[in-house]
């Protein structure tokens, strides 16, 4: 361990010194690049230094009490000793989880997908619940939320909604809510008391840019129709709304909540490249011979991952047996615990893979 850290404090230095270098300067992209990688190393950095020092310390101490004959002083030795020994397996526990190779696409910010699934209107007014539960827990986290697409039910709620997430490491959050999610309670629409199960559908994408994903302009048929939602006298008048269809994957996108035109075919752009970043990752880990998402993890849509139950104020989450309290969750105040337990269970899942 103190060799590996010495090699990585080393490195650290060493990073450091070209952000300094004026030619590394003036290429702004690979500044940009080497000062994001600085920074996500500094707390690693920290607690290496923090490893290193505390066994110096030890040393120090331990040659200095072979020599002292005052027993007042070797008493304060042997304290400084036991203190900082007691520190050491705290410090490289931490370590250990640092030097977890991150996922890549953690830093990037998501497009979400709701969808209503099995239990009709109740499905939707489910879907439209978890929407603001999602909105909430962007506002805890500072995050932002911008909806892309959304086919409203006349019942409430959202037949689907597909909406962008931009904030500080959102897919490294956001990752672990895609799958089923299963609703227990009585309906608005029901009128005899009967509890109904529901289900509705959470797909988690990565954003893509052009760099990760290019697409060639003559792969797209591009159609343009009439808005049918909300948005003024004009638009069930004017071809605002788009459809893009991906010919070699037939994959479908299409957008109308935008104010024009060319707003709707940015938006259709961005879910096209989140759908098709998705299906380069698929067949790479097919390719590599490994299950596509964890258990825990990023949770597969066709897994039932969480159920909310409303007559006995719970949630429970069927990936780590974790139980939280209806409203709480739903409400999203209670959604960062169990996506912190997740995480930990992901972070000791990896663990025990790399010791």
């Amino acid at each position: 361990m103190p060799e590996k850290l010495k090699a990585l404090l080393e490195a650290y230095e060493e990073l450091g010194k070209k952000l300094q270098d004026p030619a590394v300067y003036s290429d702004q992209k690979e500044y940009a690049r080497l000062a994001k990688e600085y920074a996500n190393q500094e707390e690693l950095a920290k607690k290496a230094q923090a490893y290193l020092q505390a066994l110096d310390d030890i040393q120090a101490a331990k040659e200095l009490l072979h020599e002292e004959t005052d027993p007042d002083t070797k008493a304060l030795l042997q304290d400084e000793i036991a203190n900082n020994e007691a520190t050491l397996p705290g410090l490289e526990e931490e370590i250990k989880i640092m030097l977890i190779p991150g996922d890549p696409m953690d830093e990037k910010d998501t497009i979400v997908s709701i969808r209503g699934a099995a239990g009709g209107d109740e499905a939707a007014i489910f879907g439209g619940d978890l929407f603001k539960m999602y909105e909430h827990f962007a506002e805890i986290n500072g995050w932002k939320i911008e909806v892309l697409s959304a086919s409203p039910s006349e019942a409430g709620g959202f037949k689907t909604i597909e909406f962008k997430v931009t904030g500080d490491k959102v897919f490294s959050v956001m990752k672990y809510e895609s799958g089923v999610h299963r609703v227990q309670r009585v309906p608005k629409t029901e009128s005899q008391g009967r509890i109904q199960t529901s289900t509705a559908t959470v797909s988690v994408l990565p954003e893509a840019d052009e760099i990760d994903i290019q697409i060639d302009p003559s792969d797209l048929r591009i159609d343009t129709y009439c808005s049918s939602g909300p948005g003024g006298q004009g638009v069930n008048t004017t071809y605002s709304a788009v459809r893009i269809t991906h010919l070699p994957t037939n994959t479908v996108v299409q957008s109308q909540d935008q104010r024009s035109q060319i707003q709707n075919r940015e938006v259709c752009m961005e879910m096209l490249r989140a759908r098709l970043y998705e299906k380069e990752l698929e067949r790479q880990q097919e390719e590599e011979g490994a299950k596509r998402l964890s258990q825990i993890g990023h949770g597969d849509r066709s897994e039932k991952i969480r159920t909310y139950n409303q007559p006995q104020d719970r949630v429970t989450d069927h990936r780590i047996g974790f139980n939280g309290t209806y409203n709480g969750v739903l409400t999203g105040d209670g959604l960062p615990d169990i996506i912190e337990a997740l995480a930990a269970a992901d972070r000791a899942q990896r663990l025990a893979k790399t010791v």
